[in-house]
C-alpha cells in the first residue's frame, strides 16, 4: 500500500469523505490483491499488471469511484455513469454501497487487465 494514498485520503476535509475513501480502498484490494496504486493526476489510482483498474476522486460534495475496462458489466441503470469502458459511481454524504457488489464488479472488470 503506498503512502501516498494514506495521505490523500487523511488529507480530505470531510470526514465522510475519508471514510468512504477508505473503504472503497479496501474495496479494491480485497477484490485485486496484487493491484498496485499511486497518486496520479492528484488522485488514487489502482493498477493491475500496470492498467488501470480503479481510480477514487473527492470533489467538494462527492467521493467518485470509477472502474476501468468496464465493457461487460451488468451494472444497475442510473447508478454508474460514462462510456462503456469506465464507468463512474458518485457517492454523496449519506450515501453507502454494497462492498461486496462492487468488488464482484471491480474483479470482474479486471480479469483481462
Amino acid at each position: 500500500m503506498s503512502q501516498e494514498v494514506v495521505d490523500y485520503i487523511e488529507a480530505l476535509k470531510e470526514p465522510w469523505q475519508n471514510e468512504l475513501s477508505a473503504r472503497l480502498r479496501e474495496v479494491v484490494h480485497q477484490a485485486l490483491p496484487d493491484v498496485s496504486e499511486r497518486i496520479q493526476y492528484k488522485k488514487p489510482h489502482f493498477l493491475k499488471n500496470g492498467k488501470y483498474a480503479a481510480v477514487i476522486s473527492a470533489s467538494k460534495d462527492a467521493v467518485s469511484f470509477t472502474i476501468f475496462n468496464a465493457d461487460g458489466l451488468d451494472l444497475p441503470e442510473g447508478m454508474f455513469e460514462g462510456p462503456a469502458e469506465r464507468k463512474t459511481m458518485k457517492l454523496r454524504k449519506g450515501d453507502s454501497f454494497d462492498a461486496g457488489q462492487l468488488s464482484a464488479w471491480l474483479s470482474q472488470a479486471a480479469e483481462t487487465l
